[in-house]
């Protein structure tokens, strides 16, 4: 549908082009629908850059999305365009004190190799994840931000010998979820990582009923799985 953005936003004629609709803050009050507020944690490196791959995706919803940019205060984001972060992004904390956010989405960081106990941001990401389990309906991890989610519901990593990376044949194990509903029975999914949760460890936690798995791939094993509640998705 449409994307809420700043008029003279960075990446809007590149959105436009990919037929996204973009509007501003000023146009999206005068129509008749609410935007729904979509927090986006972004630690990718070259956040400017990363934008782009989260709004084409968000502009093809059938809503209107208003993004919130959030930056993590104990994170330097040494390259990124500082401008652009004063600008655009704010903390955890006055994202949700502005208005409520009715999704939460949270990015990879090429940290997938590191303990998530030095990582220097980890205790800041605990603390908004704690936040959104109790108060954001529901919150999306990629990449990284899939395993902190796992990591959050006591689900820990492995470090990869060797790196996943290709595009791989998925199958869809619940085709009649919201998430996965649309989604052919076998589907195509593009993989670039470092670590992962056994398959093992997911079958163990469904059989106890913390999370539902919803693909699996043979080379890549569960590839979307969601916690028992349908607030964290992996």
């Amino acid at each position: 549908m449409t994307i809420v953005l700043p008029e003279d936003y960075h990446a809007k004629a590149a959105l436009e082009s990919s037929r996204v609709e973009c509007i501003t803050n000023t146009e999206a009050l005068k129509e008749d629908i609410r935007a729904l507020r979509v927090g986006i944690l972004n630690i990718m490196p070259k956040v400017e850059s990363y934008e782009f791959s989260l709004l084409q995706p968000l502009g093809r919803s059938i809503m209107q999305i208003e993004p919130v940019w959030i930056r993590l205060k104990t994170h330097n984001y040494l390259s990124s365009d500082k401008n652009h972060l004063e600008k655009m992004y704010v903390p955890f904390e006055e994202a949700v004190g502005r208005r409520h956010l009715d999704g939460l989405i949270v990015t990879g960081a090429p940290v997938e190799e590191i303990p998530y106990e030095e990582v220097s941001y980890w205790e800041e990401v605990k603390r908004i994840l704690k936040y959104a389990r109790q108060n954001i309906a529901s919150t999306l991890g990629i990449c990284w931000g899939g395993l902190a989610l796992a990591k959050f519901m006591g689900i820990d990593k492995v470090v990869f010998a060797e790196k996943i990376f290709g595009v791989y044949e998925t199958v869809n194990l619940d085709s009649r979820h919201p998430v996965t509903g649309d989604l052919d029975d076998v589907f195509m999914c593009a993989h670039s990582r470092h670590a992962g949760i056994p398959d093992d460890v997911l079958e163990t936690e469904r059989a106890n009923g913390t999370v539902n798995l919803l693909a699996h791939s043979k080379e890549a094993g569960y590839v979307i799985f969601e916690s028992s509640d349908h607030r964290f998705l992996v």
